[in-house]
């Protein structure tokens, strides 16, 4: 084996500059599908990061029904306190959860005395909410608090909202609010400090505290439009989502019809097709590298016979087998994969490690979101890309070897 090896290396460098040529053109495949992956999967983790730690979290959990008439914010399909204090339980008792946080989500008028316009508030508890999203200290601007979100009396407000108001952290604002029976209530607050937008649904809340918001709605006994649930893993979303289904599925309410609904980040942000597309985009990228090598090291090994045939005769003439004429051939398209993979992992490697030095800025989103992305490819991304490089030129070497294994001795004797 280390013979044919040996004399497939000797063959591949007789003509140096196609090999070179070849390779370099299988070493620009695989560096730019190590760099696309390094990228992609930094920009998806960079903006899912955001979209769940900052807002959504991981999972939500309503009333049934609930998510249907989201765009509304309907009062009248929360959970109760009752069917709260249930699923609390379950959750405390899972051990994949990490966190989880009850939100009031309405729409109100806010009133700096001079204008008027609609907002629509989450009342939070500050520290669950901290511990289930907490990149959403780091949206707030101006903020009145170090480490604290929101205290009662205090309300933080959307940053495009309240700069088109003209009103700043300090401020005192008026909140209106109807409540599940239509009953009008309002209350005053202090701006404790303003919320930077971000893309998707959610993304332009306000916050105000929970005991604020249930006094806001005048609610005699607190009820809850969704709870926030933050995991362990992230990788394990889908595994705990479905155990909790289990769980929650089979509960109903004392009109015998399910009580919960259980969304992951997945179903609540439109992000996820575009997370879908990245993924689309890289398969994409991956099908252009199998077509580079290919045709790369098939041209190569097609040439390669050619110019040999003669050679080829006389080692079939001398009595080798045609098993060893064909691996011979194999073992070059095999040796040039290897070699040209290697190279492209080691250069692609350090592409990425000079990016994460200088950093990759990247804007997106309506809101133009800034994200500084650290490029990285994973052990297994890597080991992919180059297993295709040497699989694919394995392959595309078995034609070209298939056919000098079966010349004739004399027909190939003969040619000029």
């Amino acid at each position: 084996m280390l013979k044919i090896l040996s004399l497939a290396l000797k063959n591949l460098l007789r003509n140096k500059r196609r090999t070179l040529l070849t390779g370099m053109l299988i070493v620009v495949g695989i560096v730019a599908v190590i760099v696309f992956a390094g990228l992609s999967e930094s920009f998806k983790r960079a903006i899912v990061g955001q979209i769940t730690d900052s807002m959504l979290s991981h999972l939500q959990i309503h009333r049934k029904g609930y998510m249907s008439s989201v765009d509304n914010l309907p009062l009248d399909r929360m959970l109760t306190a009752k069917a709260y204090a249930k699923l609390s339980a379950i959750l405390i008792e899972n051990p994949g959860i990490e966190a989880f946080s009850p939100r009031i989500k309405f729409g109100a008028m806010l009133s700096n005395y001079a204008q008027t316009t609609n907002v629509r508030l989450n009342g939070i508890d500050p520290q669950k909410e901290q511990a289930t999203a907490p990149l959403l200290i780091s949206r707030i601007r101006d903020t009145a608090h170090g480490d604290l979100l929101v205290a009662p009396g205090e309300v933080l407000l959307p940053e495009a909202l309240a700069k088109g108001m003209g009103v700043g952290a300090g401020d005192t604002v008026v909140l209106v609010a109807n409540n599940k029976d239509g009953s009008v209530n309002g209350m005053t607050f202090k701006v404790a400090g303003l919320v930077e937008n971000l893309m998707g649904p959610g993304g332009r809340d306000g916050y105000l505290h929970i005991d604020d918001a249930t006094a806001l709605l005048r609610m005699e006994t607190r009820e809850i439009s969704e709870v926030a649930v933050r995991v362990n893993d992230f990788d394990r979303i889908e595994a705990v989502a479905a155990a909790l289904r289990g769980i929650l599925d089979p509960m109903t309410n004392p009109q015998n019809k399910p009580m919960f609904e259980l969304h992951t980040w997945r179903q609540l942000t439109p992000f996820y097709n575009v997370v879908r597309m990245i993924n689309i985009m890289t398969l994409g990228v991956r099908t252009i590298l199998i077509a580079v090598v290919l045709i790369s090291v098939l041209n190569v090994m097609m040439m390669s016979v050619y110019e040999r045939v003669r050679e080829i005769g006389t080692l079939a003439a001398m009595g080798t087998p045609p098993g060893r004429i064909l691996g011979l051939f194999v073992a070059e398209g095999f040796c040039l994969g290897l070699f040209s993979a290697l190279a492209g992992a080691v250069i692609g490697l350090l592409i990425l490690w000079f990016m994460n030095l200088k950093g990759v800025a990247v804007t997106f989103g309506g809101a133009n979101q800034v994200f500084t992305l650290a490029p990285s490819v994973s052990p297994g991304e890597l080991t992919s890309a180059c297993l295709i490089v040497v699989g694919v030129s394995i392959l595309a070497s078995l034609q070209p070897a298939a056919k000098a294994s079966r010349l004739a001795p004399v027909d190939a004797l003969r040619h000029i």
